[in-house]
């Protein structure tokens, strides 16, 4: 996930998992359920931890630190009608102010650094685990959406690859993903939550979306 800093929260994904080999007729489309949620405070960052179970026909889960290449690259980089890289000093009306999300400072580009700011888009594909965060006031519930401002971050994120080869195998097993963030209880307080989970395989299929319950940090946190 992307690393921002502000006014002293901090974010962080860890992910990690256990799986087992299994029968045939699994889903090729990977299949999920949840499975819990969890709060865990400290004398740092906090974390708040889902796991999901999973199943998957071909075993193509995960994705190393080294797979940037498309269809996994983080960003897209936007160019003119000559093929240029448009910076921020000449940017079109149509462009976004600047922020860390929609524009990037000092790219390396081809194996070579771009000493500007460049407007880029990105890619969801650079992730395979995508979490939404609902905030429930009056009944109703609301995204907290925290890519937008002032936060300018996301926490989806990346799982590493279950199986080491490419070979197709079926299996099942559980995912737990951890975010840090010595924010949670200052955003949150004792607001209602709930989060919805999806993956994605390598062959850029995603599996169903999953909903935790109504929870509040304090009835989640381990005791």
């Amino acid at each position: 996930m992307r690393f921002k800093n502000y006014s002293g929260i901090f974010f962080l994904a860890l992910a990690g998992f256990s799986c087992v080999n299994t029968p045939d007729n699994f889903p090729s489309t990977p299949e999920i359920n949840f499975a819990t949620i969890e709060y865990v405070p400290t004398a740092g960052p906090d974390s708040l931890i889902v796991s999901v179970d999973f199943k998957d026909a071909e075993g193509d889960l995960g994705l190393s630190a080294t797979e940037n290449n498309p269809p996994f690259n983080p960003v897209e980089y936007q160019r003119d009608n000559r093929g240029e890289l448009i910076n921020y000093a000449n940017r079109p009306a149509n462009a976004p102010s600047y922020n860390p999300i929609d524009w990037v400072i000092d790219p390396i580009i081809n194996n070579a650094t771009v000493k500007d700011t460049i407007w880029v888009i990105q890619n969801p594909d650079q992730y395979n685990i995508f979490v939404k965060f609902f905030r429930k006031r009056n009944g109703q519930y609301t995204e907290f959406k925290w890519q937008d401002p002032p936060f300018y971050t996301t926490f989806n994120g990346r799982f590493p690859r279950i199986l080491n080869d490419d070979k197709e195998q079926a299996i099942e097993g559980n995912i737990r993903y951890g975010m840090l963030s010595s924010g949670w209880e200052s955003i949150f307080r004792t607001d209602t939550l709930r989060v919805e989970i999806q993956i994605q395989d390598r062959r850029l299929n995603r599996s169903n979306e999953v909903t935790s319950p109504d929870v509040t940090l304090s009835q989640i946190t381990r005791k």
